[in-house]
């Protein structure tokens, strides 16, 4: 028999810790956010009541993977079934908020006949690997899901709880589905529209503030309400800071930026905002889709039958938003920066394929993979789920998104982004305004231009920081897997060296550049301090 309070011996244990991979820089800080130690035994009773069993019938407990957000253990009875039970770190917010309204939408979705979840074979572990008629099949089918999905209507936008779960976190019933479901309790039960859990909205300190996340009547109200969040955190939390990507600092003289500039940006954005909303009525309509489609989250067969997707996870960050700001590839779908991908050529191998090297072969393959992906999808799409095609090929519409997503962003020290889309609205404003309403912002020459010529020069940078990234062979906040960590961290340590070195041979170089340079190589710690300033 399995003892739970066994498991609590060791606090030390791999089921407390984060243990797939390492952090080249503030390793410290992240493992910390993601240490999550629990009572077990508390769980098992959690388990034994929902599975209607004993806690002694539970033989087998033990880590199954970890993700950003969450860790995932296997359950097993002595019955042989197997359940997964998925723990949250400390870091996710807003974690009753999240919680409640994911396993709300879960509900919501299993009721209308989606595969909300079991578990099955990671996509991940075959991703890379998959042929052209498995790629057209996993394409239709995750397009027929979506399809599904997309075409749920809804009364307002937000995300989706239960209600007594929404009336005892908020004191709020949100507003009604004219439907109930079947919860965990085995009751049927109200759900509602309620706050939206989009991270962007309650971010570090963002959580404290009052303010408006919805319910949305309407698609202004999403428009403007992330710019209004951030405006109001800037007004109680701002203060000046250097960009937060350690790689950009060099392009504003290593000096920290004021808020000032992006809330002045921001309320430049909240007098254009309504000018985004499309004309045509449809794209304004509220939908669902699933917050971050990555192959890690979909649940496939491998069976003599083929690939069938059986269930898709991680629902925490579910959003009903307005179609045309739901309308876009996945990124892991998309490949828009390809060119034969933008004019959805038929995508081949190159006609001296056999006659490359095995490195170039191996890179041609999954150039091809790549493109496949793009290719097959837009097709599935446009014959299998028309709502959300119109959204696709609406005229401006990523670039509506775009504008929309850089206004609800957190400040990092930075308002570039947000400015160059506003300057890019500015001077295309006959194509929003159609009424002949004259546009209530303006950008002098001057500024325009050194807009531009920053933005540029921190394209150029995000090109350098790529080409480490894989020359070291890490990923977002320089996570690497636990086996490369060791070599990784000396390669870029070794690389570091090679740059100060290059440095002290410059006969312009002053002891204060040099100091500012080593003081922000981007494969190092950040004062802790410094770290939680971007909360």
């Amino acid at each position: 028999m399995l003892d739970p309070k066994s498991l609590m011996t060791d606090l030390e244990s791999e089921i407390f810790n984060y243990t797939t991979g390492c952090f080249l820089a503030n390793e410290a800080h992240h493992l910390r956010e993601r240490r999550c130690v629990f009572d077990v035994p508390g769980l098992f009773k959690i388990i034994a009541k929902a599975m209607n069993c004993e806690t002694e019938q539970i033989v087998e407990f033990r880590k199954l993977g970890e993700g950003g957000l969450n860790r995932i253990f296997l359950v097993t009875l002595d019955t042989e079934f197997q359940l997964v039970a998925r723990l949250p770190y400390p870091l996710l917010t807003p974690k009753a908020y999240a919680v409640a309204s994911e396993v709300a939408t879960m509900d919501f979705l299993r009721s209308k006949g989606l595969p909300i979840p079991k578990v099955y074979v990671d996509l991940s572990q075959i991703w890379s690997g998959l042929k052209e008629d498995e790629i057209i099949s996993l394409m239709d089918q995750l397009v027929k899901f979506e399809s599904t999905m997309m075409s749920l209507s809804f009364p307002a936008g937000g995300s989706i709880y239960y209600a007594r779960d929404l009336m005892e976190l908020s004191g709020n019933e949100g507003i009604p589905l004219d439907e109930q479901v079947e919860s965990i309790t085995l009751k049927k039960e109200q759900l509602c529209i309620g706050p939206d859990v989009s991270i962007p909205l309650w971010y570090g300190r963002r959580e404290r503030l009052n303010v408006f996340r919805g319910p949305y009547e309407d698609a202004k109200s999403v428009l403007v309400t992330g710019a209004k969040k951030e405006l109001a955190y800037l007004d109680r939390f701002g203060a000046p800071r250097a960009p937060y990507q350690r790689f950009r600092r060099e392009y504003y003289k290593y000096e920290k930026q004021a808020p000032s500039d992006h809330a002045k940006n921001l309320g430049h954005y909240l007098h254009l905002a309504p000018s985004l909303v499309p004309d045509d009525d449809y794209l304004s309509a509220f939908c669902i889709r699933h917050p971050d489609l990555t192959d890690s989250n979909i649940r496939v067969s491998t069976d003599s039958g083929g690939l069938q997707i059986l269930s898709v996870l991680d629902w925490q960050y579910a959003a009903v938003l307005p179609l045309f700001l739901h309308a876009g590839m996945p990124e892991l779908i998309q490949n828009e920066e390809d060119e034969v991908s933008q004019k959805m050529i038929k995508p081949e191998l190159p006609n001296n394929f056999d006659k490359l090297p095995a490195e170039d072969q191996d890179r041609e393959r999954e150039l091809l993979r790549r493109r496949l992906v793009h290719y097959h999808y837009n097709l599935s799409t446009a014959a299998h789920n028309r709502i959300h095609h119109k959204g696709l090929v609406y005229p401006l519409n990523p670039f509506r998104r775009r504008v929309f997503i850089h206004a609800s962003a957190l400040w990092e020290g930075e308002t570039i982004n947000l400015l160059c889309a506003l300057i890019d609205l500015v001077l295309g404003w006959e194509y929003f305004a159609t009424d002949g309403t004259p546009c209530p912002v303006v950008f002098m020459e001057k500024e325009i231009v050194e807009a531009g010529n920053l933005y540029q020069a921190l394209a150029n940078a995000e090109g350098g920081e790529s080409r480490l990234r894989e020359i070291v062979g890490y990923e977002e906040e320089t996570w690497v897997p636990a086996a490369h960590y060791e070599a990784a961290k000396a390669f870029g340590q070794e690389l570091k060296r090679k740059t100060l070195e290059a440095c002290t041979e410059d006969e312009e170089m002053t002891k204060e550049d040099y100091a500012v340079i080593e003081a922000n190589w981007p494969l190092d710690d950040m004062d802790e301090d410094e770290l939680e300033e971007y909360k």
